[in-house]
This record gives structure tokens, C-alpha cells and sequence, in this order.
């Protein structure tokens, strides 16, 4: 039997089980299916997770961003220093506040922003450092809140892959620990409420006035009082989770810890049938082999695009043929038309450049099997070679 003939594989998966679906159900089944109960217990059920954090959830991660750089009064003057290797969101957002992304330079090793580049960039206009955990890895955050507390800017940490990531033994996000933190659900992460996101208050610097105008942020800015009054004094939008979401996002909690385990198992399988077969001495770059701190979102490779003369999308191709999936994580934001017409140039940060024009993303899901491991390592061997 060749490859072709086998079950393809997908670069990722979520896991739901048939629980969560009967609770699913049993939500639609009660006649209320927006913001209610569940969204309160899945908060409540986040904030345990944190340490005690205040988390308010939201319909994704962009909404977190977005308001969290609001509740940091980001706004038109204002620089926001972040990585130029992420989801385009990350920059977006600080464009919809009307403030300026100024992109420092990645570590060429963990491929998050790099700590020296940032501390260059910061001008009299910046007001916030927001970092990016690529593939669930964390940078140094002892070393990122000292920069900050130097400069007296905010931190608003892009940990929408970070979920289960720790520093020094401690939680992303864990309360006391950080500024603000917002996660994603969206389909691919580790814990999926299909779309869904939430953002972590540390409540040492943010009162409840913070997170009440987060609570009216994400719905139009309305404010309840009794049973027929309402008032509208800031502009919001609608960006509420739905219990539907929640309910699911209750049954992933409960399961993260098994995910993280089954991802690190696998992560370390890649990486002994990477060198098995040889692959870093035929130019194939590796990730940092962290398995104390990252919970393994994604298992990134980077190709040896010149010695092999063929463009990623090539191989990409060439992979999909022999059953294999995959994914870009990420091009580089500079390289896109909107950024450019703004001004910006990839050039202006030459690692992220060539790491975003050769990353890609390898199949890493909780149900993977070592065979698809197999199968995913040898079709890069007939490939690379």
C-alpha cells in the first residue's frame, strides 16, 4: 500500500469528544443559546485555572486584542511594539485603535520578538510592548516586564497559542503574574470553543471599573439596569461568546492537561525520527526542543528552500500528494499589500524574513499516532532528499 492510498493527514484537529457534543445539545435543547450561564461558569472555570485571575471571554481573539489595548488607553499617536511573525490580527488591531505597529526583529532560535530589538525601537510615542508566543513557546517574561517597567509601558501579551505555557514553573496568565493576557479558542488551539477567546485581568492592577468597561466593550457599550433600563456610554460592538461556545470550552478545560501530554509526547517523537533520519544535516531547521515550558501548539519546521531549489509551495504540494497536511505559520506581516502601502518593508526585519518565507507547520494533534509521525518524517525524506 503507498502513501497516497492511506487516511490523510490534517496539520491539525480538534479532539471533541462525545460528551461535549451531549452537552452541546443539551444547551441548544434549553432555549438559551447566546450569553448566559454557561459563559459565566467557563469564566469562573478560567479564572481557578489562572490562579484566581478575573477572565471575561469573548467571540475571539481578535476582540480580546482589541479591547485590551483600548483598556490600556492605546490610541491614535500611540506605538505598540509587537513581533512581525503572527497572525495578522496581532497588527491589525492595533490599526483599528489608530495607533502605529512597530515591528521588531525575531530570536532566530525561538522565533519570538527579540527582547534587544524591542528595547531599539521604544520611541517617546510607545505605549505598549505586545509580545507573541509562537507555537505555544513563551519568551523571557521576567525579562519582558523589566523592559516594560523601565519605559512604563503596558504589556499585552498575544498568548492565543500559549494556552498551558508557563514561565519558570508559572502559568501564562497566571494571576499577579503579567498585565494582560488574551488567549484564543478559535478551531485549531489546544482548547477550541470553535471561535472564542478570553482575556486574563491581573486584578493587582486592573479594578472592576477595567473590567466592567471590557463587559460593556464587547456588547455595544449597553449597561443594564433592572429589569426595562438600559444606558449606552461608550462605543462597544458585539463581540460576546455564546454558551453554545462555552459549553464546549467547559469540557476542553477539563481535558487540556491530557492534551498538553499526548502534544509533548508527540513533539518529542518528531524530533527522534527527525534525527533518526538525518534531517537537520540535510538543512531542515528545527524548533527549540522546550518541553518544560511550551505546551506544543504547533511543531514548525524550517525548510532549506535554497539548497533544494523549490519554493515552499512546492513542497507543500509534493506533501499533500503523499497524505500529508500542512500549514504557513506565519508569512510575514510586513509582506502584505496593506502593510506595504502603509510603509512597511519586510527588509526592515531580515530574520523574520526569512523565516517567514521558509516556516512550515507539520501535522500535531492530540490524536495523531506515532505511525502518522512515521509517515509524516519519511514523506520529508523523500522530499529533502
Amino acid at each position: 500500500m503507498t502513501q497516497k492510498a492511506l487516511p490523510f493527514i490534517p496539520f491539525t484537529k480538534p479532539t471533541i469528544d462525545e460528551a461535549t457534543i451531549s452537552a452541546v445539545a443539551d444547551v441548544l435543547r434549553s432555549g438559551w443559546i447566546t450569553s448566559g450561564p454557561k459563559v459565566l461558569e467557563f469564566e469562573k472555570a478560567l479564572g481557578d485555572y489562572f490562579g484566581g485571575a478575573t477572565v471575561r471571554c469573548f467571540a475571539n481573539g481578535t476582540a480580546t486584542m482589541k479591547i485590551a489595548l483600548q483598556l490600556a488607553g492605546i490610541g491614535p499617536g500611540d506605538e505598540v511594539i509587537t513581533s512581525p511573525i503572527s497572525w495578522v490580527a496581532t497588527s491589525n488591531v492595533i490599526l483599528a485603535v489608530g495607533a502605529k505597529p512597530v515591528f521588531a526583529d525575531i530570536d532566530r532560535q525561538t522565533r519570538n520578538i527579540d527582547l534587544n530589538k524591542v528595547a531599539q525601537a521604544i520611541t517617546k510615542n510607545t505605549k505598549a510592548i505586545m509580545p507573541v508566543y509562537l507555537a505555544g513557546l513563551p519568551i523571557n517574561i521576567d525579562a519582558l516586564y523589566a523592559l516594560a517597567k523601565q519605559h512604563g509601558l503596558r504589556v499585552i501579551e498575544d498568548a492565543a497559542q500559549a494556552l498551558g505555557s508557563s514561565w519558570n514553573g508559572t502559568r501564562i496568565g497566571h494571576n499577579g503574574k503579567h498585565d494582560l493576557v488574551s488567549f484564543s479558542f478559535q478551531a485549531n488551539k489546544n482548547l477550541t470553543t470553535i471561535e472564542g477567546g478570553c482575556l486574563v485581568f491581573n486584578t493587582e492592577r486592573f479594578g472592576n471599573d477595567q473590567v466592567q468597561l471590557a463587559e460593556k466593550l464587547r456588547l455595544q457599550g449597553l449597561v443594564r439596569s433592572g429589569p426595562d433600563g438600559m444606558e449606552v456610554d461608550v462605543l462597544g460592538g458585539k463581540d460576546n461568546l455564546t454558551d453554545v461556545n462555552a459549553v464546549i470550552g467547559l469540557h476542553q478545560l477539563k481535558q487540556l492537561d491530557q492534551f498538553q501530554q499526548r502534544r509533548i509526547a508527540l513533539a518529542k517523537d518528531y524530533f527522534l525520527k527527525i534525527e533518526r533520519a538525518g534531517l537537520a544535516n540535510k538543512g531542515l531547521g528545527l524548533p527549540i526542543a522546550d518541553f518544560e515550558q511550551s505546551n506544543w501548539h504547533m511543531f514548525q519546521v524550517i525548510l532549506p528552500i535554497a539548497r533544494l531549489n523549490r519554493s515552499r509551495s512546492d513542497i507543500m504540494l509534493a506533501l499533500k500528494e503523499l497524505g500529508i497536511g500542512t500549514g504557513v505559520h506565519y508569512p510575514i506581516i510586513t509582506g502584505f499589500d496593506l502593510y506595504r502601502k502603509l510603509g512597511y518593508s519586510p527588509e526592515s526585519t531580515p530574520i523574520a524574513a526569512e523565516i517567514g518565507s521558509a516556516i512550515l507547520t507539520l501535522p500535531l494533534f492530540p490524536t495523531m499516532s506515532s505511525h502518522d509521525i512515521d509517515r509524516v518524517v519519511q514523506a520529508l525524506s523523500e522530499i529533502l532528499s
